[in-house]
Parts: structure tokens; C-alpha cells; sequence
């Protein structure tokens, strides 16, 4: 990981660009009053993205188990096996 000030990064971006794409490296652009950036290859903000999203549905699908537990201890009804088989097999099939 790389920190390099604004002025250095404006005279030589491409040079900044290639190590990013080419060595996998991550820029940090200081700038003042801390308003910083990082600098990353498309591929590696792809699978951030994609890492956050699987993420999001985890944490979703935790709140779900929960209610459905809290429901369970109750003694609401929940779903049957076909139900359940359906719902999970959907989710599988988004993973």
C-alpha cells in the first residue's frame, strides 16, 4: 500500500494507474484536511462489491433465521418442509 500526496499523483498518474492495474497495489491519495482516497483496480473494487453484497444478504437472511426463531420459541407456527425446501433452494441459487 502506497500513500502519495495529491501534487505527486497529478504528475504521475499513469505511472500510479499502472501500478494499481498491473502489481495489484493500493494507492492512498492524502489531500488536505483529510479528505483522502484510495486508489484500486476495477477488478479489486469488483470483488469488494460482490464480497459486500454477499454480505448484505447474509446479514438479511441472519435477521430472517432470527424472527423465525423468535417465532418458534413462541410457539408460532412456521412453514412447512416444502416451504422451507423452496425458500432455501432460492437462496442457493442467488449464491
Amino acid at each position: 500500500m502506497l500513500a502519495v500526496n495529491y501534487s505527486t499523483i497529478r504528475d504521475n498518474l499513469k505511472s500510479y494507474c499502472d501500478k494499481v492495474t498491473d502489481d495489484g497495489e493500493t494507492v492512498i491519495v492524502t489531500r488536505k484536511d483529510e479528505k483522502n482516497v484510495v486508489l484500486i483496480s476495477l477488478d479489486e473494487y469488483n470483488i469488494l462489491q460482490k464480497a459486500y453484497s454477499r454480505l448484505e444478504r447474509n446479514l438479511a437472511l441472519r435477521e430472517e433465521l432470527l424472527a423465525a426463531e423468535e417465532d418458534r420459541s413462541a410457539g408460532k407456527l412456521g412453514c412447512s418442509v416444502p416451504e422451507l425446501d423452496s425458500f432455501l433452494s432460492g437462496i442457493i441459487e442467488e449464491v
